[in-house]
């Protein structure tokens, strides 16, 4: 083999080598910048991509991922004159990769002066309290700014956070002792709230015992008023019915006697008494009359008559004897 044959085993492999490093693979979430003969030929997304050899150049890898940057504590100075310490933290995306490439050298330190002195201009306009309590503002406020200005270098910015605002010491000192003489304050005013809620509870529950014992003893009044007029109804009602119960006896009695009576004057007209029978049951009448108990007698005017009647009655009765 001759020096021919080693000089075209070196071309082929030159040229294999050449053809490899021709072609490209941009991974996800990449985008490659292409320059051609020193100027910007194309922006490669995710894929397989072939440059031409000593023509096209890879001049810058860019990710298109949100990207975080913590930038160090920047000096403010408040509306009302007082130093503090501020670090930020931006999030952000590249959003067009050649304006990133060829619009600003050195991207985040641009972000990280614009973020400072955006800082500086809006707490500027506040004074200490306010600039304390309105993170909210001021993120959103320099979030609005930041992303307007960088929008030319192909950059969009999500969201800034304020992540620590630092006061001097001696204000520190004099907000821990506010803060202390605050919190002082409060738990006094939650325990005089306290004492209260417990005065009024404790009348309430003295003003619901005494309308409780009030209504308590008013229904036992009710009840004791009811119970007694229930028993007097029930006495009424008892000696009611014994006097009805009495007047029907009564009454039964009378039945009773008339009817006995009434038997009697029929059995007799029934036997067709004489004269001399008659006479005998009415002097058997006048007898009961006067027994003593009536206070007064009314004698009839053949009271003569009855008595020689009963006379002959008992000479008959002491003839019979005899016989």
């Amino acid at each position: 083999m001759g020096p021919g044959f080693y000089i075209a085993i070196g071309i082929l492999i030159f040229l294999i080598i050449v053809v490899i490093s021709s072609i490209k693979v941009v991974p996800q979430a990449y985008i490659y910048v292409v320059e051609r003969f020193g100027a910007f030929h194309a922006a490669w997304g995710t894929g397989l991509h072939l440059k031409l050899p000593f023509v096209d150049t890879i001049a810058k890898r860019v990710s298109i991922k949100e990207q975080v940057v913590d930038f160090k504590p920047q000096p403010v100075i408040t509306k009302d004159n007082v130093t503090m310490q501020i670090d930020t933290v931006v999030f952000f995306q590249i959003t067009d990769a050649k304006q990133f490439a060829y619009g600003v050298e050195r991207p985040l330190s641009a972000i990280e002066n614009l973020t400072a002195t955006t800082l500086r201009n809006i707490i500027g306009d506040l004074d200490l309290e306010a600039t304390l309590t309105s993170r909210d503002y001021i993120n959103t406020k320099i979030t609005a700014i930041l992303d307007e200005a960088t929008d030319r270098w192909g950059i969009k910015v999500q969201r800034v956070e304020l992540k620590n605002i630092l006061p001097p010491p001696e204000i520190q000192d004099s907000m821990e002792k506010q803060m202390k003489a605050d919190r002082e304050r409060r738990e006094k005013v939650i325990q005089a709230e306290a004492e209260k809620k417990s005065q009024v509870l404790v009348a309430e529950g003295e003003k619901e015992s005494k309308i409780l014992r009030a209504e308590a003893d008013k229904q036992s009044e009710i009840l004791r008023a009811e119970a007694e007029r229930e028993a007097m109804i029930l006495h009424a009602d008892a000696v009611r019915e014994q006097k009805i119960r009495e007047a029907k006896g009564e009454s039964e009695a009378i039945q009773l006697v008339q009817t006995a009576l009434a038997e009697t004057i029929v059995k007799l007209n029934e036997a067709n008494p004489n004269q001399n029978v008659i006479a005998l049951k009415s002097l058997e009448a006048f007898q009961k009359a006067a027994d003593g108990k009536a206070t007064k007698i009314i004698i009839p005017s053949d009271i003569q008559g009855i008595a020689g009647l009963a006379g002959s009655l008992k000479a008959i009765i002491s003839d019979d004897a005899k016989k």
